[in-house]
């Protein structure tokens, strides 16, 4: 295995994250473009460190995201990036942001709970959008008569709303309701729905994982 300076490493990481068009986490590099180096742990997080704070001031800056790494532009230039773009930035129903936000939030969950809390039914065609976008998926399913399917987020979600993980979503003290669904629509629903939409809107043009929408602030 060969050794490589950290200048060296800098330029190789910041080049392989700059021309792969996904977000590139620490395995895939060494399984790719470190696989001829004998490169420890220490040296390569202080790079990225070092990177990190290199674009922090600029107009393009290095993230981390669930999948790994990526370049995007500076948020706060979204409004003036966007309109090098013509498209028109595709809308959710509220309906779809009400579920998205509810499995975010009250992960794993099925199809009844989701409905229970919103007091309505949740359409078909809402959880077949947000599965093939792959904001979601099924990821067991809950032991009761029927047996219906257990929802959650998924990595493709994190990386679209720029998270790193769930943490990073706002408390979850917003679901204060009791567990009958009586928050309904409104309350803590309510407020999760508008930070989605928020982080939804400040993030559209800035991420580069969204195959139905150009994103603006992305370098790729």
């Amino acid at each position: 295995m060969n050794e490589i300076s950290d200048e060296q490493l800098k330029q190789l990481v910041e080049a392989a994250i700059f021309v792969a068009d996904y977000p590139l986490s620490i395995k895939k590099m060494r399984e790719t473009v470190l696989t001829d180096f004998d490169v420890p742990s220490q040296q390569l997080t202080k790079v990225m460190e070092e990177l990190k704070l290199d674009y922090a001031p600029r107009g393009i800056q290095l993230v981390e995201v669930a999948s790994g790494y990526r370049f995007q532009s500076n948020s706060g230039l979204g409004p003036l990036l966007s309109r090098l773009w013509q498209e028109t930035v595709p809308k959710y129903s509220r309906a779809m942001l009400e579920t998205l936000s509810l499995i975010a939030y009250r992960q794993p969950i099925t199809r009844g709970e989701i409905e229970e809390i919103r007091g309505v039914a949740v359409s078909s065609q809402i959880i077949k959008n947000l599965s093939e976008r792959e904001w979601i998926k099924i990821v067991g399913h809950k032991e009761v008569p029927g047996r219906p399917a257990l929802y959650a987020t998924t990595d493709a979600f994190l990386d679209y709303f720029a998270l790193s993980n769930l943490s990073d979503l706002p408390s979850a003290d917003l679901f204060d309701g009791d567990a009958n669904g009586e928050e309904h629509a409104d309350g803590g629903l309510q407020a999760s729905l508008k930070i989605i939409e928020e982080v939804k809107d400040e993030n559209n043009s800035n991420t580069a994982n969204d195959n139905l929408q150009p994103p603006p602030e992305s370098i790729h």
